[in-house]
């Protein structure tokens, strides 16, 4: 991302920002991407109207914005760090396993159920994608996002407990997420890279070695550092040498970040006799950065919303994969639930479904992941993949993000009605 690039693209934050404060005040995150993608038409039609001139040209180059190297160069493994680093595992125990039902078992049969739906979509219009491509796809869109479900959900005043297992259930299904992807790429490559086993081992538990080995190097130094910047860059240092590490040994680079951000996380509540105003600190400044390069993202999406979908087939698909994403989310819960033991505030657990799968919004590890493709697949199952989770993503964010309060209402009061 050039200084030019930046500044237009901190410019539309805060424009749109602004204007979303003091004029139409609906959600940050949903306002970003709604605005982004109005935005994205407008370039559209004035590249065509002025096509083949410098304007035009100006206006084609602005709309493709480099998503993919904003992400994969870095950015990814901050945005991981910074989404699990400020969670102190200790608060997960009351609900332990509900959460693990959740990130794990829902996580899981999410994908492989979605991948059915998706692979069958492909055999009735006849572009024949391999089970392991379509289960690789499940595997990219079932991780539900923490920034949409903490920026997002938590405005709509859900009970505390319900909103705890969300944010949990985003939190850690990441890594999840991240490792079924692993081994379904792994078996989409095996004939090329060894075998879908060393793969997965290698990618895996290379990476939690790398993660948990340089953390614990790393917070050596942080435990004793008395400066407060001091301490923020040690905590950069240790996520983006892990990062750096696994992209050069082979090994995944964001089950590392997680890895790390938990990690850190649990060492800084044992170990760490930090004073409130350098945990205050700490915690400002992983928050403040997760925000800007989420709203950088949500942006850069919105602009290139409509470019994705204007490649060929995806429009038709995009349409099929929404619809099976919401069927995969309330297949996995109806089968995972009853794992769960009792459902938290109260709720029965046709009414815990529904909430959940309508407030299972999808985020930048999916678009991370569906672009970190392009180098296994061929072009137009590249594009397939890229524009199919673009649109889950859209929808997830923006139409069931406007229309949650509802939704949260409706539910509520059907739910106080059976108690």
């Amino acid at each position: 991302m050039n200084l030019y690039f930046f500044v237009a693209i901190i410019a539309l934050v805060c424009i749109l920002g602004f204007f979303n404060e003091k004029v139409t005040k609906i959600t940050y995150e949903i306002a970003l991407m709604l605005f982004s993608v109005v935005i994205g038409l407008v370039l559209l039609a004035g590249a065509v109207i002025f096509s083949g001139t410098d304007a035009g040209n100006l206006l084609q180059q602005f709309q493709l914005t480099d998503i993919e190297g904003f992400l994969m160069e870095g950015v990814l493994c901050f945005m991981l760090f910074a989404g699990s680093c400020h969670m102190k595992l200790s608060d997960f125990k009351e609900q332990a396993r509900q959460i693990s039902v959740l990130a794990f078992v829902c996580t899981l049969i999410g994908a492989c159920i979605y991948g059915a739906l998706f692979y069958g979509a492909s055999v009735l219009l006849g572009l024949n994608l391999s089970i392991p491509v379509c289960l690789m796809f499940g595997s990219i869109v079932a991780p539900t996002d923490p920034i949409a479900a903490t920026g997002i959900l938590s405005k709509f005043g859900l009970p505390k407990k319900i909103s705890f297992l969300i944010e949990g259930e985003s939190l850690f299904n990441d890594g999840v997420g991240v490792a079924l992807f692993v081994c379904f790429s792994g078996a989409v490559t095996a004939s090329s890279s060894g075998g879908f086993i060393s793969v997965m081992l290698k990618e895996i538990f290379g990476a939690v070695a790398v993660g948990a080995g340089v953390t614990a190097l790393c917070f050596l130094m942080y435990r004793f550092a008395h400066s407060k910047s001091l301490k923020i860059f040690i905590s950069l240092l240790t996520v983006s040498l892990s990062y750096v590490i696994c992209e050069t040994c082979g090994f995944s680079g964001a089950i590392a970040s997680v890895v790390c951000g938990l990690l850190f996380s649990a060492l800084r509540s044992r170990f760490s006799e930090e004073d409130s105003e350098t945990t205050g600190f700490f915690n400002s400044f992983w928050e403040t950065t997760d925000s800007m390069l989420n709203s950088f993202l949500y942006v850069m999406l919105g602009l290139s919303f409509v470019r994705i979908l204007q490649m060929e087939h995806v429009l038709l698909l995009s349409i099929i994969a929404i619809a099976a994403n919401l069927i995969a989310r309330s297949g996995s819960l109806a089968l995972s639930s009853p794992l769960m033991g009792a459902i938290p505030d109260g709720y029965d657990r046709f009414s815990f479904i529904k909430l959940l799968t309508w407030g299972g919004l999808r985020g930048g590890l999916s678009v991370a992941l569906a672009m970190s493709t392009k180098e296994m697949l061929p072009e137009q199952v590249y594009h397939i993949i890229l524009g199919c989770t673009y649109a889950i993503v859209f929808f997830t964010t923006v139409i069931q993000g406007l229309t949650m309060k509802p939704v949260y209402s409706r539910i509520s009061r059907t739910a106080s009605g059976k108690r």
